[in-house]
């Protein structure tokens, strides 16, 4: 049975929002048509997708399988889209992603000077996209950071760094040479907790279940515009803080928190000796 690319991106629009209303209207098609594609899918796989009711809709057990294997093909299938597209239009790009702070210039350099021909690309990224533009052919190599999602990639360690801790300038904290975590157990961090582990162990308003929601940031300027403002703190790699240096912000280093880690990543399932090159020249580039 051959499954149909277009009723998985519907079902997946539904399943990200548990609503076929607003699923139709982001897919720009009429809701008793998405009600019959899903249908149709049903039919196809012979299993129930979703339960619904008037106030409702849930994923099944086969909903949440069918999801979690829908997205990285579908992603395969945009990233196949795009390369045979630049295939046709004759364009030979590389595409280099990489995470706010990493350099990569050396590595694109080198890389450079081997296929003059070539037009490499750079592409910044953030948590939340660093392996998604892999998988959907947007890049074809990343300078990524730990924790990731590591299926359906290879991954290269590259490189340690240690992280800090970012506060406003006039911040009580400000200048220290160096911390421990128990001395940011007071403090307000403007993160997802769960990108810092270490700091949900001590933290108070943790354990009090105080914690104000935070709006999800990206971008590493405004996490820095509302420390400055001081509105929390913020945990980062080295080199992300020393990046983005400005006068109203300091970083100090904690001395018990892990490394964070930087490797290089690429889809697993490509066989391109362009990235084999390439990663073999980030190895060798890497301190």
């Amino acid at each position: 049975m051959d499954v149909d690319l277009r009723k998985l991106r519907y079902f997946v629009a539904v399943a990200e929002q548990l609503h076929f209303g607003r699923a139709a209207q982001a897919l720009h098609i009429a809701q008793p048509v998405l009600s019959r594609q899903i249908k149709a899918l049903e039919d196809e796989l012979r299993v129930q997708l979703f339960v619904r009711d008037k106030r409702s809709t849930e994923l099944t057990a086969a909903g949440h399988q069918l999801l979690a294997d829908a997205r990285p093909l579908l992603a395969n299938a945009d990233a196949l889209r795009r390369r045979v597209g630049r295939a046709a239009r004759g364009t030979d790009t590389f595409t280099v992603a990489f995470m706010p702070g990493l350099i990569v210039t050396p590595a694109v350099r080198a890389l450079v000077s081997r296929h003059p021909e070539l037009n490499v690309e750079v592409l910044r990224t953030s948590f939340d996209d660093q392996t998604a533009v892999l998988h959907d052919g947007r890049a074809d190599v990343g300078y990524v950071r730990l924790p990731l999602d590591p299926r359906g990639l290879r991954v290269q360690p590259l490189m340690t760094e240690p992280r800090v801790a970012v506060f406003p300038a006039d911040h009580r904290l400000a200048g220290k040479e160096t911390l421990e975590l128990a001395d940011l157990a007071g403090e307000h961090l403007l993160q997802d907790p769960a990108s810092v582990p270490e700091w949900q162990e001590v933290a108070e308003e943790m354990r009090s279940g105080t914690r104000k929601r935070e709006p999800v940031l990206t971008i590493v300027e405004e996490k820095l515009e509302r420390v400055a403002a001081g509105r929390g703190i913020v945990i980062f790699p080295l080199s992300t803080a020393t990046f983005y240096t400005r006068p109203d912000v300091v970083h100090v280093p904690v001395s018990d928190l892990a490394p964070t880690q930087v490797c290089l990543a690429w889809d697993n399932a490509r066989r391109s000796p362009l990235i084999a090159e390439f990663a073999a020249i980030a190895g060798s580039a890497t301190p």
